[in-house]
């Protein structure tokens, strides 16, 4: 059963359309934005994962990514989504989703312990 005072989970993914550009994007993660989000945020950790190709995936297919935050409850995360995470957003969509045509997804869940 899900606590609903839970953690709350927020990913981002990033395909990213080459190599260079996934070494890019990850380095950014690593060597600033986490960090900026757990500041900003509030957040408790982040980590950065990136994803072995799917079997079926054909040559030069997208490679993903993940951005992974761990907030305290929903309502950390919903005051950093009103706030701080505009400018932060609008930093990584300059870098890369404009620049390097990265395309980003985000999901929200409830941590189940």
């Amino acid at each position: 059963m899900v606590n609903p005072s839970a953690k709350l989970i927020y990913t981002v993914t990033a395909e990213c359309p080459d190599e260079a550009t996934a070494i890019a994007f990850l380095a950014w993660l690593v060597n600033g934005h986490l960090a900026d989000v757990i500041r900003a945020g509030n957040a408790e950790s982040a980590e950065a994962v990136r994803f072995d190709p799917l079997p079926n995936d054909p040559p030069g297919a997208p490679i993903r990514c993940e951005a992974r935050y761990v907030f305290p409850s929903r309502a950390a995360f919903e005051a950093y989504d009103a706030g701080p995470a505009k400018a932060l957003r609008a930093e990584g969509a300059a870098k890369f989703a404009e620049a390097r045509g990265v395309q980003f997804s985000r999901r929200v869940g409830l941590l189940v312990e």
